[in-house]
């Protein structure tokens, strides 16, 4: 467990550059962490976050780095006008802590949080690491992304669900987490509600999208299906997942894999996670056509990405019927008095794992259409710069969620959403 400390007599500050310096000064642990311990030597802060809503910080001191992170009262892109509670940043310490203690090998360790301060400070992801969308943007293969992903997604999913745990246990962890309700709320709002209506946060590439986004706002048949989706999302407490999962939550090197940023985790259903990623591979997979340089430039690294949602999800499959064959008995879900037969238990894995990529392709859809139409978008995609070809490929991506998330229950296999997937 991190060090986790209240600081009343230090009430809640927004944290510049110079007065994190002052701060870790006066904060033995982090001095000891980057070997400022003796007050000897400099430290060096630089903010590098890029996302919607926090602060992050490289803290580099005489023998080490860690990494600060910071969050606001208000959601960072929009301003103070857009109030948040800053004690999402207890359930990212939180998220961090569970989701490391079970695939440590994939999760940054923390190793400090101020609660008064919403300041977390964690193990710093050195160079090579970058954003996997950055890596997408640019064109680079991660060997092993599909394998440690898998791992990452079988193991957090798998060992906080039912399956494992006792229905005592798993209602621990719901209540855990049930306090983040200001991030769940935004992101009900963001996704399953604000891209299907006008509304001032909305935006996307106009004139060239806007009956794009009118289709959307009026077909009947599509907001069917995200108010089911919707319900899910706010009644399903299957597992301890992420809550964020998409590719810029991700660092990554040829050889690592790491999943950050989980301050939107509680207990919901485990297709939200499982999509989040896909989706966000299946907008890279969109996106290639804008950065190419000639026709034929990038084709074989859409095929690469094409690759990496087939291994994901078979990769995951495997491992989380594996885990759940190896532990049958620990979790109430499935009693072996009741499902002792191996083919009905079979059976029930089949089942149960069918419903999952439906849940997950809906998901994954839901993500791709608000990082078009909606307030936060994505850099694959805005990094295009030529408007009418960026225009192009959000069009082409936008009408495929659409398709995917109406029809997705009849893909019977991951390898038909790719083949539907590449026909685009």
């Amino acid at each position: 467990m991190p060090q986790t400390i209240l600081s009343p007599d230090r009430p809640f500050r927004p944290l510049d550059e110079t007065q994190l310096v002052d701060y870790i000064k006066s904060t033995l642990v982090i001095r000891e962490l980057i070997g400022f311990d003796s007050g000897k030597g400099v430290i060096d802060v630089k903010e590098v976050g890029d996302g919607n809503l926090n602060f992050v910080y490289i803290v580099a001191g005489p023998s080490g780095s860690v990494v600060v992170k910071q969050a606001l009262p208000y959601i960072r892109c929009v301003g103070e006008s857009w109030p948040m509670s800053k004690d999402r940043a207890y359930y990212e310490m939180l998220g961090l802590k569970k989701q490391g203690e079970i695939c440590p090998g994939h999760v940054p360790e923390v190793f400090f949080f101020d609660r008064t301060m919403a300041l977390i400070a964690m193990r710093y992801l050195k160079p090579p690491h970058i954003i996997l969308r950055k890596g997408l943007i640019a064109c680079i293969e991660y060997p092993l992304l599909a394998e440690h992903m898998s791992e990452f997604l079988a193991r957090t999913l798998f060992f906080t669900s039912l399956l494992y745990n006792s229905t005592t246990d798993h209602r621990r962890g719901v209540a855990e987490f049930c306090g983040n309700v200001e991030l769940c709320r935004l992101t009900e709002q963001v996704i399953f509600s604000d891209p299907y209506k006008v509304t001032q946060h909305n935006r996307w590439t106009a004139p060239h999208l806007d009956e794009d986004a009118r289709a959307i706002r009026e077909d009947g048949s599509l907001k069917l299906e995200i108010a089911g989706l919707k319900s899910m999302f706010c009644e399903r407490s299957q597992a301890l997942i992420h809550g964020d999962l998409h590719t810029g939550s991700i660092m990554v090197t040829v050889d690592s894999t790491q999943v950050i940023d989980p301050e939107f985790a509680f207990y919901g259903p485990m297709g939200f996670d499982i999509g989040a990623f896909l989706g966000n591979l299946m907008l890279a997979f969109f996106a290639q056509d804008g950065h190419a340089k000639m026709d034929a430039d990038r084709e074989q690294y859409k095929k690469w990405i094409l690759k990496m949602v087939v291994d994901t999800w078979n990769l995951f499959q495997k491992k989380f019927v594996s885990l759940w064959t190896e532990h049958f008995g620990s979790g109430e879900a499935y009693p072996p008095e009741i499902y002792n037969d191996p083919k009905l238990l079979q059976q029930v894995q089949s089942e149960y794992t069918k419903d999952l990529l439906h849940e997950s392709l809906g998901f994954g859809a839901a993500k791709m259409i608000r990082r078009i139409v909606g307030i936060a978008h994505v850099e694959d995609l805005e990094s295009i710069a030529d408007v009418s070809l960026r225009a192009h490929c959000e069009r082409r991506a936008l009408g495929f969620a659409v398709m995917l998330l109406k029809e997705r229950r009849r893909f019977r296999s991951i390898e038909e959403v790719n083949d539907a997937l590449a026909s685009r």
